[in-house]
Protein backbone atom coordinates (compact mmCIF):
# COMPACT_ATOMS: atom_id res chain seq x y z
CA UNK A 1 0.00 0.00 0.00
CA UNK A 2 1.31 3.44 -0.95
CA UNK A 3 1.66 5.84 1.96
CA UNK A 4 0.06 8.53 -0.21
CA UNK A 5 -3.19 6.56 -0.28
CA UNK A 6 -3.45 6.25 3.51
CA UNK A 7 -6.09 8.03 5.56
CA UNK A 8 -4.66 8.61 9.03
CA UNK A 9 -6.20 9.69 12.33
CA UNK A 10 -3.85 11.31 14.85
CA UNK A 11 -5.23 11.91 18.30
CA UNK A 12 -3.17 14.54 20.10
CA UNK A 13 -1.87 15.72 16.75
CA UNK A 14 -1.31 19.25 18.04
CA UNK A 15 1.24 18.17 20.66
CA UNK A 16 5.03 18.07 20.75
CA UNK A 17 5.33 15.00 18.52
CA UNK A 18 2.05 15.39 16.64
CA UNK A 19 2.91 18.87 15.38
CA UNK A 20 6.01 17.47 13.66
CA UNK A 21 4.45 14.21 12.48
CA UNK A 22 1.31 15.81 11.05
CA UNK A 23 3.35 18.07 8.76
CA UNK A 24 5.60 15.21 7.64
CA UNK A 25 2.63 12.99 6.75
CA UNK A 26 0.89 15.76 4.85
CA UNK A 27 4.05 16.51 2.89
CA UNK A 28 4.28 12.91 1.63
CA UNK A 29 0.64 13.02 0.52
CA UNK A 30 -1.26 11.26 3.30
CA UNK A 31 -4.73 12.42 4.28
CA UNK A 32 -4.49 13.40 7.94
CA UNK A 33 -7.24 14.04 10.45
CA UNK A 34 -6.16 15.46 13.80
CA UNK A 35 -8.21 15.26 16.98
CA UNK A 36 -6.88 17.46 19.78
CA UNK A 37 -8.30 19.41 22.70
CA UNK A 38 -5.54 22.06 22.36
CA UNK A 39 -5.27 22.19 26.13
CA UNK A 40 -2.16 24.35 26.01
CA UNK A 41 -3.66 26.96 23.68
CA UNK A 42 -1.06 26.10 21.05
CA UNK A 43 -1.28 27.18 17.40
CA UNK A 44 1.27 24.63 16.23
CA UNK A 45 -0.80 23.30 13.31
CA UNK A 46 -1.56 26.64 11.65
CA UNK A 47 0.87 25.98 8.79
CA UNK A 48 -0.92 22.68 8.06
CA UNK A 49 -4.23 24.38 7.26
CA UNK A 50 -3.13 25.11 3.69
CA UNK A 51 -3.14 21.37 2.86
CA UNK A 52 -6.36 20.16 1.23
CA UNK A 53 -5.82 16.69 2.72
CA UNK A 54 -5.78 18.03 6.31
CA UNK A 55 -8.73 17.95 8.72
CA UNK A 56 -8.66 19.20 12.29
CA UNK A 57 -11.26 18.55 14.98
CA UNK A 58 -11.26 20.11 18.44
CA UNK A 59 -12.40 17.43 20.84
CA UNK A 60 -11.53 14.67 23.29
CA UNK A 61 -10.26 11.18 22.50
CA UNK A 62 -12.40 9.87 25.38
CA UNK A 63 -15.62 10.88 23.55
CA UNK A 64 -16.98 7.59 22.18
CA UNK A 65 -19.38 9.05 19.60
CA UNK A 66 -16.74 11.42 18.27
CA UNK A 67 -14.09 8.69 18.03
CA UNK A 68 -16.51 6.34 16.27
CA UNK A 69 -17.30 8.95 13.63
CA UNK A 70 -13.64 9.80 13.02
CA UNK A 71 -12.59 6.15 12.71
CA UNK A 72 -15.11 5.26 10.01
CA UNK A 73 -12.96 5.78 6.91
CA UNK A 74 -9.42 5.63 8.35
CA UNK A 75 -6.72 3.15 7.43
CA UNK A 76 -4.32 4.00 10.25
CA UNK A 77 -4.70 5.36 13.78
CA UNK A 78 -1.77 6.94 15.64
CA UNK A 79 -2.99 7.62 19.20
CA UNK A 80 -0.68 10.34 20.49
CA UNK A 81 -3.16 11.94 22.90
CA UNK A 82 -1.81 11.48 26.41
CA UNK A 83 -0.78 13.18 29.59
CA UNK A 84 2.94 12.85 29.00
CA UNK A 85 5.58 12.70 31.70
CA UNK A 86 5.70 11.63 35.32
CA UNK A 87 5.18 15.12 36.83
CA UNK A 88 2.02 15.87 34.83
CA UNK A 89 0.53 12.43 35.54
CA UNK A 90 1.27 12.79 39.25
CA UNK A 91 -0.47 16.17 39.19
CA UNK A 92 -3.61 14.76 37.51
CA UNK A 93 -3.79 10.99 38.16
CA UNK A 94 -7.43 10.72 37.11
CA UNK A 95 -6.74 12.45 33.80
CA UNK A 96 -3.67 10.28 33.29
CA UNK A 97 -5.66 7.07 33.65
CA UNK A 98 -8.62 8.13 31.53
CA UNK A 99 -6.50 9.63 28.74
CA UNK A 100 -3.49 7.30 28.68
CA UNK A 101 -5.30 4.02 29.36
CA UNK A 102 -9.09 4.25 29.20
CA UNK A 103 -9.01 6.05 25.85
CA UNK A 104 -6.88 3.23 24.42
CA UNK A 105 -9.38 0.68 25.72
CA UNK A 106 -12.11 2.68 23.97
CA UNK A 107 -10.12 2.79 20.73
CA UNK A 108 -9.57 -0.96 20.91
CA UNK A 109 -13.32 -1.43 21.30
CA UNK A 110 -14.24 0.80 18.34
CA UNK A 111 -11.55 0.01 15.78
CA UNK A 112 -12.02 -2.68 13.14
CA UNK A 113 -9.57 -5.61 12.88
CA UNK A 114 -8.32 -4.39 9.49
CA UNK A 115 -7.33 -0.91 10.69
CA UNK A 116 -3.74 -0.35 11.77
CA UNK A 117 -2.58 1.11 15.08
CA UNK A 118 0.91 2.56 15.50
CA UNK A 119 1.23 3.48 19.16
CA UNK A 120 3.99 5.41 20.93
CA UNK A 121 4.78 4.32 24.45
CA UNK A 122 7.90 4.94 26.51
CA UNK A 123 11.02 3.05 27.41
CA UNK A 124 10.54 4.42 30.93
CA UNK A 125 8.56 1.20 31.39
CA UNK A 126 11.92 -0.45 32.07
CA UNK A 127 12.07 1.54 35.31
CA UNK A 128 15.38 0.92 37.01
CA UNK A 129 17.76 -1.25 35.02
CA UNK A 130 20.12 -3.89 36.31
CA UNK A 131 23.50 -2.17 36.30
CA UNK A 132 25.17 -2.50 32.92
CA UNK A 133 22.61 -5.03 31.66
CA UNK A 134 21.00 -3.73 28.47
CA UNK A 135 17.21 -3.50 28.20
CA UNK A 136 15.77 -5.16 25.11
CA UNK A 137 12.16 -5.58 24.09
CA UNK A 138 12.17 -8.88 26.04
CA UNK A 139 13.32 -7.27 29.29
CA UNK A 140 10.81 -7.13 32.16
CA UNK A 141 8.68 -3.99 32.35
CA UNK A 142 8.81 -2.44 35.82
CA UNK A 143 7.50 1.13 35.58
CA UNK A 144 8.10 3.33 38.61
CA UNK A 145 5.67 6.17 37.82
CA UNK A 146 1.97 6.44 37.05
CA UNK A 147 2.90 7.65 33.57
CA UNK A 148 4.97 4.52 32.96
CA UNK A 149 2.27 2.27 34.41
CA UNK A 150 -0.50 3.66 32.20
CA UNK A 151 1.65 3.37 29.09
CA UNK A 152 2.74 -0.20 29.86
CA UNK A 153 -0.88 -1.25 30.45
CA UNK A 154 -2.04 0.51 27.28
CA UNK A 155 0.68 -1.19 25.24
CA UNK A 156 -0.57 -4.60 26.37
CA UNK A 157 -4.04 -3.75 25.11
CA UNK A 158 -2.76 -2.57 21.72
CA UNK A 159 -0.52 -5.60 21.17
CA UNK A 160 -3.39 -7.99 21.91
CA UNK A 161 -4.75 -7.19 18.46
CA UNK A 162 -2.91 -8.34 15.32
CA UNK A 163 -2.63 -5.13 13.28
CA UNK A 164 -0.59 -3.04 15.70
CA UNK A 165 2.97 -1.84 16.32
CA UNK A 166 4.23 -0.12 19.45
CA UNK A 167 7.28 2.10 19.71
CA UNK A 168 8.99 2.38 23.08
CA UNK A 169 10.45 5.84 22.75
CA UNK A 170 13.65 7.04 24.37
CA UNK A 171 13.71 10.49 25.97
CA UNK A 172 12.86 12.78 23.06
CA UNK A 173 14.69 16.02 22.28
CA UNK A 174 14.64 18.68 19.58
CA UNK A 175 12.59 21.57 18.27
CA UNK A 176 8.86 21.31 17.58
CA UNK A 177 6.19 23.91 16.73
CA UNK A 178 4.62 22.89 20.07
CA UNK A 179 7.83 23.14 22.04
CA UNK A 180 8.53 21.45 25.37
CA UNK A 181 11.27 22.73 27.66
CA UNK A 182 10.69 20.17 30.41
CA UNK A 183 12.31 17.27 28.54
CA UNK A 184 15.81 16.52 29.81
CA UNK A 185 17.97 17.48 26.82
CA UNK A 186 15.78 20.46 25.95
CA UNK A 187 15.90 21.60 29.57
CA UNK A 188 19.67 21.21 30.00
CA UNK A 189 20.44 23.00 26.74
CA UNK A 190 18.09 25.82 27.74
CA UNK A 191 19.90 26.17 31.06
CA UNK A 192 23.28 26.03 29.36
CA UNK A 193 22.24 28.71 26.86
CA UNK A 194 20.40 31.10 29.19
CA UNK A 195 21.98 30.46 32.60
CA UNK A 196 25.28 28.82 31.59
CA UNK A 197 24.98 26.49 34.59
CA UNK A 198 23.06 23.51 35.96
CA UNK A 199 23.11 21.63 39.26
CA UNK A 200 22.77 17.87 38.86
CA UNK A 201 21.08 15.47 41.25
CA UNK A 202 22.08 11.80 41.04
CA UNK A 203 24.08 12.55 37.91
CA UNK A 204 24.90 8.90 37.25
CA UNK A 205 21.32 8.01 36.22
CA UNK A 206 21.33 6.93 32.57
CA UNK A 207 18.78 7.40 29.82
CA UNK A 208 18.56 6.84 26.09
CA UNK A 209 17.71 9.70 23.70
CA UNK A 210 16.11 10.27 20.27
CA UNK A 211 15.36 13.35 18.15
CA UNK A 212 11.75 14.37 17.60
CA UNK A 213 12.08 14.15 13.81
CA UNK A 214 13.48 10.65 14.04
CA UNK A 215 10.46 9.69 16.13
CA UNK A 216 8.20 11.04 13.38
CA UNK A 217 10.31 9.11 10.86
CA UNK A 218 9.80 5.80 12.67
CA UNK A 219 6.02 6.03 12.15
CA UNK A 220 6.55 6.32 8.40
CA UNK A 221 8.96 3.39 8.58
CA UNK A 222 6.38 1.34 10.49
CA UNK A 223 3.69 2.02 7.91
CA UNK A 224 6.02 1.20 5.02
CA UNK A 225 7.01 -2.11 6.63
CA UNK A 226 3.81 -2.88 8.48
CA UNK A 227 3.37 -6.49 7.37
CA UNK A 228 6.79 -7.53 8.68
CA UNK A 229 6.72 -5.40 11.85
CA UNK A 230 3.14 -5.79 13.10
CA UNK A 231 2.38 -7.43 16.41
CA UNK A 232 5.63 -6.33 18.01
CA UNK A 233 7.17 -3.66 20.24
CA UNK A 234 10.31 -1.75 19.23
CA UNK A 235 12.70 0.37 21.26
CA UNK A 236 13.38 3.63 19.41
CA UNK A 237 16.48 5.56 20.43
CA UNK A 238 20.02 6.42 19.43
CA UNK A 239 22.23 3.38 19.93
CA UNK A 240 25.20 5.64 20.68
CA UNK A 241 23.31 7.81 23.19
CA UNK A 242 22.85 5.87 26.43
CA UNK A 243 24.17 8.73 28.56
CA UNK A 244 24.09 9.66 32.21
CA UNK A 245 23.10 13.22 33.05
CA UNK A 246 26.77 14.01 33.67
CA UNK A 247 27.75 12.59 30.27
CA UNK A 248 24.97 14.58 28.62
CA UNK A 249 26.38 17.76 30.13
CA UNK A 250 29.81 16.87 28.77
CA UNK A 251 28.36 16.72 25.25
CA UNK A 252 26.59 20.07 25.71
CA UNK A 253 29.79 21.69 27.01
CA UNK A 254 31.66 20.73 23.82
CA UNK A 255 29.21 22.95 21.92
CA UNK A 256 28.71 25.61 24.63
CA UNK A 257 32.16 25.84 26.29
CA UNK A 258 31.04 28.40 28.91
CA UNK A 259 28.56 25.89 30.35
CA UNK A 260 29.30 24.92 33.98
CA UNK A 261 27.74 21.93 35.76
CA UNK A 262 28.31 20.07 39.00
CA UNK A 263 26.61 17.44 41.13
CA UNK A 264 24.95 18.50 44.37
CA UNK A 265 26.34 16.63 47.40
CA UNK A 266 22.82 16.23 48.78
CA UNK A 267 19.37 15.96 47.24
CA UNK A 268 17.55 13.48 45.04
CA UNK A 269 16.10 13.41 41.57
CA UNK A 270 12.38 12.59 41.86
CA UNK A 271 12.69 10.71 38.54
CA UNK A 272 14.50 7.47 39.45
CA UNK A 273 14.70 5.99 35.95
CA UNK A 274 18.12 4.55 35.26
CA UNK A 275 18.73 2.09 32.41
CA UNK A 276 20.66 1.30 29.23
CA UNK A 277 18.57 0.44 26.17
CA UNK A 278 19.29 -1.57 23.04
CA UNK A 279 17.73 -0.32 19.80
CA UNK A 280 19.10 -3.13 17.61
CA UNK A 281 15.69 -4.56 16.80
CA UNK A 282 14.40 -1.42 15.09
CA UNK A 283 17.76 -0.88 13.37
CA UNK A 284 17.65 -4.44 12.04
CA UNK A 285 14.25 -3.66 10.49
CA UNK A 286 15.94 -1.07 8.23
CA UNK A 287 15.23 2.07 10.24
CA UNK A 288 18.08 4.55 10.64
CA UNK A 289 17.93 7.80 12.64
CA UNK A 290 19.09 10.98 10.90
CA UNK A 291 19.84 13.21 13.90
CA UNK A 292 22.70 12.90 16.38
CA UNK A 293 22.53 14.31 19.88
CA UNK A 294 25.01 17.01 18.83
CA UNK A 295 22.82 17.96 15.85
CA UNK A 296 19.87 18.39 18.17
CA UNK A 297 21.82 20.51 20.65
CA UNK A 298 22.87 22.90 17.87
CA UNK A 299 19.26 23.08 16.67
CA UNK A 300 18.02 23.82 20.20
CA UNK A 301 20.58 26.61 20.63
CA UNK A 302 19.13 28.35 17.58
CA UNK A 303 15.61 28.00 18.96
CA UNK A 304 16.58 29.47 22.34
CA UNK A 305 17.59 32.68 20.63
CA UNK A 306 13.85 32.89 19.88
CA UNK A 307 12.23 31.37 22.97
CA UNK A 308 12.39 33.48 26.09
CA UNK A 309 9.38 32.26 28.01
CA UNK A 310 9.21 29.27 30.31
CA UNK A 311 5.62 28.27 29.49
CA UNK A 312 6.59 25.49 27.10
CA UNK A 313 6.32 22.36 29.21
CA UNK A 314 3.91 19.65 30.32
CA UNK A 315 4.18 20.53 34.02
Amino acid sequence: MSLKSLKILLTGGGGYLGSVLTRQLLEIGCSVSVLDNFMYGQNSLMDCCSFENFEVVRGDCRNEALMASLLKDKDVVIPLAALVGAPLCAKDPSGAKTTNLDAIQLLNKLISPSQWILFPVTNSGYGVGQGDKVCTEDSPLRPISLYGETKVDAEKIVLERENSITFRLATVFGVSPRMRLDLLVNDFVSRAFHDRAVVLFEAHFKRNYIHIRDVAKVFQHGMQNFSSMKGQAYNVGLEEANFSKFELCEVIKKILPQFVYFEAPIGEDPDKRDYIVSNKKILNSGYKPDWTLEDGIRELIKSYAILRRNQFSNI
